[in-house]
């Protein structure tokens, strides 16, 4: 974009003929991007959450500006050490909220719109910032972690657990995450869904190998379509929607989602039963589980019942019960990185750690709600081992003499394009048939000599 000095406006050309027409940067929208990267950095709020939050604020933004926010908000978030870097702030600090202020967040700002090759606006608060020295650090050789915006301590395990396959990983998550639909095969079908949003102006694409995924080309509020409101889709990435599937159930089954959660893969569920079963959906927040009720209402799916989960009191009435149990435990959520850039500063070791014996106490003790010879599956959207395929190994050296694997789906985000997980499909062995009970032969009376007459 080129600055007009005498009245305050950007240009950028016109997409139509390279024509150069007048867009106004206003000073309260990029007031607003700053206050709101305070709110993810400082008050450490969900970015997703914040971007919500402005726009409901701000009902009379445009197309244009939302847009503009929303990539702001996203892409600073999602480079921030490296943007933090070109703005001649010390990388030591970058993580250290205490330490942040509005002068340091208006100079962050500045080198993410300089990089993006727009001029700065004759803005007060970045009056001292120098476009040469930004340009300059730009081309100074950095480690890969400050490049790609990790953290050194996710660098470090990252590349120790995955190795060779870690940079393209790395380089992958990186990028904007696309939108994708997942089909409500109970009110439609892949192709007429297609076709309807086609009429509405929306180009979709299909996946092969997920029949019921339509990849969104436009960005775009999908929440607002009538089609949603409808129950005809939700928002699902590819990878995810492979989960439920991998579950194998059947119409009439009984079925478990254990963390539930708001009910995303409850309602793949409900629909691949075709509603026929009964699924019961536990989580131990109640508001997530208010949420998929909601969701459910509007799918269409009637064959959910959630239940909070209250100790162990909830899990002792339903052992043995179910046919097939999803776990859908927490994980570090590594593999969805580019759907939830914030993550990367919110983590930790410790915490992953944590979560770490978490999971394998979730498997333990959940797996006694499968019946003999159901199925279980055990599955995460992180791309570590240890959360993955170590504790699948760790439950096995335990419980081997009850459950066997039957097939694993790691999905790399590298090679797909797609968001990481990782599932495991386990069979609980059948109980082995009861002995018939041992009669003892009985010996034969033994008939007295006959008496002579």
């Amino acid at each position: 974009m080129r600055y007009c000095p005498t009245d305050g406006l950007h240009f950028a050309p016109s997409e139509a003929n390279g024509t150069v027409l007048p867009v106004k940067l206003h000073y309260h929208l990029i007031a607003q991007i700053i206050s709101s990267l305070r709110d993810v950095f400082v008050d450490r709020r969900y970015a997703d959450k914040v971007v919500e939050f402005a726009f409901k604020r701000h009902p009379k933004w445009g197309s244009r500006d939302r847009r503009l926010f929303a990539e702001a908000i996203y892409e600073i978030v999602r480079h921030w050490r490296w943007y933090w870097h070109l703005a001649g702030l010390p990388d030591s600090e970058h993580n250290h909220p205490e330490l942040l202020t509005p002068e340091k967040l208006w100079h962050v700002w500045s080198a993410y719109w300089i990089m993006a090759e727009n001029e700065l606006p004759f803005f007060d608060e970045v009056n001292g910032v120098r476009r040469a020295s930004i340009i300059e650090r730009s081309k100074q050789e950095v480690s890969p972690a400050l490049r790609h915006s990790i953290p050194d301590w996710m660098e470090a395990r990252l590349g120790r657990e995955l190795g060779a396959s870690w940079p393209a990983i790395r380089e992958t998550l990186n990028k904007p995450a696309d939108v994708y639909l997942r089909v409500n095969t109970l009110k439609t079908e892949r192709r007429s869904l297609k076709t309807r949003l086609s009429q509405d102006g929306f180009t979709t694409e299909t996946l092969k190998e997920i029949p019921t995924a339509l990849h969104m080309r436009q960005r775009y509020n999908v929440f607002g379509m009538a089609a949603f409101k409808e129950g005809m889709f939700e928002v699902q990435d590819a990878s995810s929607q492979c989960v439920a599937p991998f579950l194998q159930v059947e119409p009439g089954m009984k079925v478990v989602d254990a963390c539930a959660g708001a009910g995303g893969k409850t309602l793949h569920l409900g629909a691949l039963m075709q509603n026929k079963g009964k699924i019961i959906a536990l989580d131990v927040h109640d508001w997530k589980l208010t949420e998929l009720r909601r969701r459910a209402a509007r799918a269409g799916v009637d064959v959910a019942e959630t239940r909070v989960i209250e100790g162990t009191k909830t899990l002792k009435r339903l052992a043995g019960y179910a046919d097939r149990l999803l776990l859908d435990v927490p994980c570090s959520g590594l593999g969805v990185l580019r759907r939830n850039p914030d993550a990367k500063w919110k983590l930790s070791n410790e915490e992953i750690d944590r979560l770490i014996i978490e999971q394998q106490d979730i498997l333990t003790r959940y797996s006694a709600l499968v019946k003999p010879g159901g199925k279980m599956v055990y599955a995460t959207c992180s791309i570590l081992p240890g959360e993955n395929e170590l504790q699948v190994q760790k439950f096995l050296a335990a419980h081997g003499d009850q459950w066997t694997l039957e097939e694993e789906l790691k999905i790399n985000p590298a090679e797909t394009g797609h968001d990481g997980f990782y599932a495991a499909r386990l069979l609980r062995k059948p109980a082995a048939p009861t002995p018939p009970p041992v009669v003892e032969a009985q010996e034969a009376p033994v008939e007295a000599p006959a008496q002579e007459a």
